[in-house]
């Protein structure tokens, strides 16, 4: 493409698909969880941490990802540490350093089953998310279908499924992290949060390298 004579690169484009689950604990941390089956770094999985006190903590299993979600999202610290996801039939189990966590997803709801309508094809649409970006916010509060990152990025997010997430067991560090609550306050990684209910997310995300 060329602007006024000067040729002008596009920003390259990276897709990420699979789950993102969301949920609070009475103990006031909340977890995000980010499996990816397909991804430009393969498969991978990481947990985004944000404790009662407000820090916030990424859990990365290599190098790599790390400096790509810490660039993009904004932490108070990082740490690489092997991460496992484990999903039998409805249940999660997630093993991430010094994180414990399991959790069982119920039933969709009504968004859920609409969500499930939307094509993939539709849903890597960078214009679909846009469009709904709208009633992402009134249906659910804090949350975002397209926004702005750090370094000149911008992301996009295609939602293909929804499910109520129930918490089993969630220790870090070897502190037993309560029952399920709702996340609230919302998360502060990135320019919106996940569902305020604890939810398992099927998504597209797209995220654009230096600004638009």
């Amino acid at each position: 493409m060329k602007r006024g004579g000067t040729s002008v690169a596009r920003p390259r484009r990276l897709r990420f698909e699979g789950w993102i689950a969301g949920l609070g604990t009475s103990s006031g941390t909340r977890v995000v969880l980010g499996h990816w089956q397909r991804s430009p770094f393969g498969a991978f999985s990481d947990v985004m941490l944000e404790r009662a006190d407000g820090e916030r903590l990424l859990l990365a299993p290599t190098r790599e990802t790390a400096d790509f979600i810490g660039a993009t999202y904004v932490f108070d610290s990082v740490r690489v540490v092997p991460v496992r996801v484990g999903v039998a039939a409805h249940t999660w189990s997630v093993t991430a350093g010094s994180l414990e966590l399991r959790f069982v997803t119920a039933r969709c709801g009504p968004l859920g089953l609409l969500l499930r309508a939307v094509p993939g094809a539709l849903a890597r649409r960078t214009a679909w998310s846009v469009l709904t970006d709208r009633p992402a916010r009134w249906v659910l509060p804090g949350v975002r279908t397209r926004g702005s990152a750090r370094a000149g990025r911008r992301e996009w997010y295609g939602a293909r499924d929804l499910r109520p997430i129930r918490l089993v067991s969630a220790f870090f560090e070897g502190v037993d992290l309560g029952v399920t609550a709702p996340v609230e306050p919302p998360v502060r990684f990135g320019f919106g949060s996940v569902p305020r209910k604890p939810a398992l997310t099927r998504v597209t995300t797209t995220v654009a390298l230096g600004p638009e």
